[in-house]
């Protein structure tokens, strides 16, 4: 069975929301829709204070080249544009909605009935995938018609749909496949033509036969679409690593995945990307697990973005266990804990993670070792141990020469160090130093 050549972990997969259907969430009385909900510049708002506003409707434009367009979830009144503090604590603009009632833009499809053809050409398809405000759904929220244009001089070979879900406890793209099959496999033609590719490959690890048989019986329908069930290897779901799973080639450093023909979509994007071109719908919502192993229930929910997760887990569970630990965005392995629950979410969040005490608490570091074990898991073939010293050292250059902004982090490192070390922090610290050093050095 297909995998990844270099490394990699085996933690329990922890999908124990895996039977909770998507559940439509409520209208809340507010939302807060923040404008840098991509990789990039933020939009720039495009609708003063009390203006009404009604779901899909442009709110957010995006001006610079790295940026996409944001659109109201909701129908109300603009009460302000301020910032916001997100739900790591960063300040950052946002349109603040007093919704109205639930009007939408009579252009988008709300029926039920599923579009099968696409009479759009290739560069239709970008332009309705940028006025749409698509991004990627898979954790990097890549604006989606920078990815689908390809470059003078590339050649798009492979388009693979990253169905891996390898993170644990994630079950959004497991129900998207259960319960959007068909939308899902149309929405992979249409970026198959967008690309002129003759194959899309769907990368599922085989800890999900169920959506292994289901998007298998639905690709039988299509030309093609090929499922490629992926050996349980985290991070499976890592772009340079499916395309190794499943090509064979390799990313080099510092370069990107057209540089080897590829193009590689999250299966997330792949429906919301059906929505946009065949029912006129902008990326307002997405799906979201709500899962820990300490909650009465698991959800999976549609979300409409600007939510504040606060009101996601009062829904959900009404509030949280009195031995909760964190509350996570994302997973344990490259999710971040939220340290401000009141902030909304965005196009690319794909869960609330809440973990007891006993699950969240490091344990006590102790000094390295030497073992290896680090470089040994590490998929991009790296030495997390040398990262560590030179940035507690404050040789944020010196990891730069080393390749530190190869890094995917992934949390390979940590999860495998007898030290415990925090690898991934401080790897994650020297990428940002570094970053800002080349940032100077440019001016």
């Amino acid at each position: 069975m297909k995998t990844f050549a270099m490394g990699g972990v085996h933690p329990h997969d922890n999908k124990i929301s895996t039977q909770a259907v998507i559940e439509q969430f409520p209208v809340p009385a507010k939302v807060v829709v923040l404008m840098n909900q991509h990789l990039g510049a933020p939009a720039t708002p495009v609708v003063a204070k009390g203006d009404k506003v009604k779901v899909g409707q442009l709110i957010g434009e995006a001006q610079a080249f790295m940026c996409a367009n944001v659109h109201s979830p909701v129908s109300g009144t603009v009460s302000k544009i301020d910032v916001c503090k997100d739900p790591f604590g960063l300040a950052k603009p946002a349109i603040y909605i007093d919704v109205e009632g639930d009007e939408w833009l009579e252009t988008i499809d709300r029926t039920p009935d599923i579009k099968r053809e696409c009479s759009l050409e290739p560069k239709q398809i970008v332009d309705k995938l940028k006025e749409m405000g698509i991004v990627g759904l898979g954790g990097a929220t890549f604006p989606a018609h920078i990815k689908y244009s390809v470059p003078d001089g590339k050649k798009a070979e492979y388009l693979i749909i990253n169905a891996a879900e390898c993170e644990p406890y994630l079950t959004s793209d497991h129900r998207v496949m259960l319960e959007h099959a068909e939308e899902v496999c149309i929405g992979i033609s249409i970026l198959r033509k967008a690309l002129g590719v003759p194959n899309a490959y769907i990368g599922i690890e085989n800890n999900k036969p169920e959506p292994i048989r289901v998007m298998r019986e639905m690709a039988a329908k299509f030309e093609g679409i090929i499922v490629e069930p992926l050996k349980l290897k985290y991070p499976q779901g890592a772009e340079k690593q499916l395309i190794n799973a499943i090509t064979g080639r390799r990313v080099p450093s510092g370069k990107l995945p057209i540089d080897v023909g590829c193009v590689v979509s999250n299966v997330g994007t792949t429906f919301a990307v059906y929505e946009a071109i065949q029912k006129n719908k902008p990326l307002i919502e997405n799906i979201l697990t709500v899962t820990g192993k300490s909650l009465p229930s698991q959800h999976n929910y549609q979300v409409r973005i600007g939510i504040s997760y606060n009101d996601i887990i009062k829904h959900a569970i009404g509030q949280l266990p009195e031995t909760t630990g964190k509350v996570i965005s994302g997973g344990p392995m490259m999710g971040k804990a939220m340290c401000n629950l009141d902030g909304p979410t965005v196009k690319g969040a794909s869960s609330v993670l809440v973990l007891d005490q006993c699950e969240a608490v490091r344990a006590k570091e102790t000094n390295c070792i030497r073992c290896g074990k680090c470089m040994n898991a590490c998929p991009m073939g790296l030495e997390p141990y040398l990262f560590s010293g030179l940035v507690r050292n404050g040789r944020f250059e010196d990891a730069g020469r080393q390749n530190i902004l190869d890094c995917i982090e992934c949390g390979c490192c940590f999860y495998s160090c007898p030290a415990n070390k925090p690898l991934l922090d401080e790897i994650r610290l020297g990428k940002n130093k570094y970053r800002a050093i080349l940032a100077a050095n440019r001016k």
